[in-house]
């Protein structure tokens, strides 16, 4: 399942971001980020390691498997 597409999208929201800002900042295409975040795609590990570090929280966290953000 993609528990983390929720929290991609919280995480983002709470930075006041949209998902063309992330993309750019990540040099990823628009429509990848938004199926990154809608759950459309499976999150790549080396992406979700890029994801936690820019929003300074653990892969647990943006997997779903834990509700402590570090």
């Amino acid at each position: 399942m993609n528990r983390y597409k929720n929290r991609l999208r919280d995480l983002r929201e709470d930075r006041d971001l949209t998902q063309a800002e992330v993309a750019k900042i990540f040099f990823l295409q628009t429509t990848q980020y938004r199926r990154y975040e809608n759950g459309e795609s499976d999150l790549p590990l080396e992406w979700a390691k890029k994801f936690a570090d820019f929003y300074k929280v653990s892969i647990d966290y943006i997997a779903g498997l834990t509700n402590d953000k570090k």
